[in-house]
């Protein structure tokens, strides 16, 4: 789903996804229309616009995860901003990518968003991983979960969870353990799953607060 004020902005988006091979379930110019229409839709990714005429990208964010919990949403917007990033993802956004992003990348964002894969524009991963490194920090002391309750997980899947942690995409943790693009995809969908939580985002600050990043 496509969501973005400017017509031409969002039809052109649109039919990129298409000749690409996505199926494009709907499309929307405002926030509240979109989350109704997503509730209907159902779809597994949404290219969201930050700045919308009626409320905010972040707004939409929390409703499309209220409806949809398991939905993938990328943003797409033409600004940068260190707080817009930030406030983004801690709305629930899997990744941020500035219009400014060439058509491959913008696709390349696209099938990694709908694969669980935290996308940022260069230089914006770093911004995200150190202000969960920041709130990890301010927690009180030690960090939480470290007991018994915490469900178990592999050797395997704790070691791709510390690299997840460090920032490392799918690919690169592939190469670093000696193993398939597949088989990583599925130690993070397998840990996701005993930890219940949604996305790749939330599991990096669930590694970071636990002290896996160091």
């Amino acid at each position: 789903m496509v969501v973005d004020d400017h017509p031409m902005w969002r039809e052109g988006v649109a039919r990129d996804l298409t000749e690409a091979g996505h199926r494009v379930v709907a499309t929307s110019g405002e926030g509240r229309q979109a989350v109704r229409v997503a509730a209907a839709a159902r779809p597994d990714v949404v290219v969201l616009d930050l700045q919308l005429p009626d409320i905010s990208g972040v707004e939409v964010i929390r409703g499309l995860r209220a409806v949809l919990p398991e939905v993938r949403v990328l943003m797409l917007s033409a600004s940068g901003e260190q707080q817009s990033v930030l406030d983004a993802v801690k709305a629930g956004a899997t990744g941020y990518l500035v219009k400014s992003a060439a058509p491959a990348e913008f696709l390349d964002a696209v099938r990694r968003t709908a694969a669980g894969e935290p996308v940022f524009t260069p230089g914006l991963a770093g911004l995200v991983l150190g202000e969960y490194r920041r709130l990890a920090g301010t927690d009180g002391g030690a960090r939480p979960g470290r007991d018994d309750a915490a469900p178990r997980l592999t050797e395997r899947e704790t070691e791709v969870l510390r690299l997840v942690a460090k920032g490392l995409s799918y690919r690169q943790i592939a190469e670093r353990l000696g193993l398939s693009h597949r088989t990583v995809q599925n130690h993070v969908q397998n840990t996701l799953g005993k930890l219940q939580l949604h996305n790749r985002v939330e599991l990096t600050r669930y590694a970071i607060e636990r002290g896996l990043d160091d």
